[in-house]
């Protein structure tokens, strides 16, 4: 038990070190290429800090435990919302300026309800994986293709300016590409390190791998989404802390998700559809609702909206431990 544990911290440590040195050597090699700080923002970072989850999910399916990927999926949306947003605005109260960022609420509430018809059947197959990548292209394409036409005029322009510019001073591009390919191997190597460790504690305790991967994985992966948000806030970069979750969860939707239905396609614990997505899909609309406070002259989650998140993630934290010591293998 001690190698195991000892190989999932490990993994979460270089898994974190990794995905920030990938995503500073992406983002410094298409700054060197001229692609404006947005568009990075929207693609290189939004994609970056759903690497370590993409490549958890592809490998936990590879290796047979496609639930992990699952779980891993769902899970980090949960935390990314409720613990993520929950403990940063709790820090500093959060505003959103940024109308892209208020197209891209509703895109992922509507990704979300799309995945959710998708797996109502129970299974995760190709033609569902395939639907999602695809409808994760579209989105893309469609917000790039929106972006660089409203560029100067976003909050959320600015801020990746300032954020992106600030990181890229002095940069060479022989460094951002070391950084990149250095990055990119040691997410590998750490990704399979942590679902090694996460499969043998699941399988020690008898925890079913779905409850690994919403719970010890889903955690671990959204660490550095936490640090980067409340980063953001005191920097006074409030549509960045905001936007890398909403960015980071629709990657999980229709990218993490959609892996383990291409490599291992299957049936679905019933737990997904009774259980997890109804709590993913209550946490995405009352952000929704959250930032969409239409008598509020500026749009906000506040402390105490902060403090209810983090209460429900507890909850949620809470709800699974009963249901999985009172049924071990749930």
């Amino acid at each position: 038990m001690l190698l195991p544990t000892l190989a999932t911290l490990a993994g979460f440590a270089l898994l974190i070190w990794s995905s920030d040195k990938f995503v500073d050597g992406a983002s410094g090699i298409a700054r060197y290429l001229g692609v404006s700080p947005l568009i990075i923002g929207l693609t290189i970072v939004g994609f970056g800090t759903s690497a370590p989850e993409m490549l958890i999910s592809g490998i936990a399916a590879w290796q047979g435990n496609p639930h992990l990927a699952v779980g891993n999926a769902i899970g980090s949306n949960i935390a990314n919302i409720a613990l993520i947003l929950g403990t940063t605005a709790l820090v500093i109260p959060l505003a959103m300026h940024s109308r892209l960022l208020k197209m891209e609420l509703p895109i992922l509430l509507g990704a979300t309800l799309f995945t959710l018809l998708l797996l109502l059947d129970g299974n995760l197959n190709r033609l569902d994986g395939v639907l999602l990548v695809a409808t994760l292209l579209g989105v893309m394409t469609w917000l790039v293709r929106d972006a660089l036409t409203t560029r100067k005029k976003d909050a959320l322009a600015t801020e990746f300016e300032h954020e992106l510019g600030e990181k890229s001073k002095g940069e060479k591009l022989n460094k951002s590409i070391l950084l990149f390919i250095i990055g990119l191997v040691v997410l590998l190597l750490s990704a399979r390190l942590l679902v090694w460790g996460a499969v043998e504690i699941a399988t020690a305790f008898g925890i079913s791998d779905l409850v690994i991967g919403l719970t010890i994985v889903a955690i671990g992966t959204s660490l550095p989404e936490l640090a980067a948000s409340i980063a953001s806030v005191r920097k006074d970069e409030p549509d960045i802390a905001i936007g890398n979750v909403i960015g980071s969860n629709l990657f999980n939707m229709l990218a993490v998700l959609a892996i383990p239905g291409l490599i291992r396609p299957g049936v679905l614990p019933a737990e997904v559809i009774s259980r997890d997505f109804p709590v993913m899909l209550a946490l995405t609309i009352a952000l929704f609702f959250l930032a969409f406070r239409f008598r509020s002259v500026e749009p906000r989650i506040g402390r105490v909206a902060g403090a209810l998140l983090l209460a429900a993630f507890i909850g949620y934290e809470i709800m699974l431990f009963v249901s999985t010591t009172g049924n071990p293998g749930a």
